[in-house]
């Protein structure tokens, strides 16, 4: 599904969506095909969910979004790992 066909199925909702196929883009992640996982009733059950998705599968690439977003813009953010405080 594209992100016009999931706002009209799922109007002004808290949802976990799985990108199916997807690339990097001037530093935002564009989901070219995504899958609707499930719907929340609020923002923090949606990230409760999140949560759960990503820690029972780390390899799958969840979101959690309001369908009332305009655009399905993502930026990307890279993690370079934990710093030590005792680095030498």
């Amino acid at each position: 599904m594209d992100w016009d066909e999931i706002k009209q199925a799922y109007p002004d909702q808290w949802i976990i969506i799985e990108a199916m196929e997807a690339h990097s883009e001037g530093g935002l992640r564009v989901l070219d095909r995504v899958a609707v996982i499930a719907t929340c009733p609020d923002g923090e059950s949606a990230v409760d969910a999140y949560r759960k998705l990503h820690d029972e599968f780390p390899e799958r690439e969840f979101y959690f979004i309001h369908t009332s977003r305009a655009t399905l813009q993502i930026e990307e953010r890279l993690w370079v790992g934990i710093r030590s405080i005792h680095a030498d």
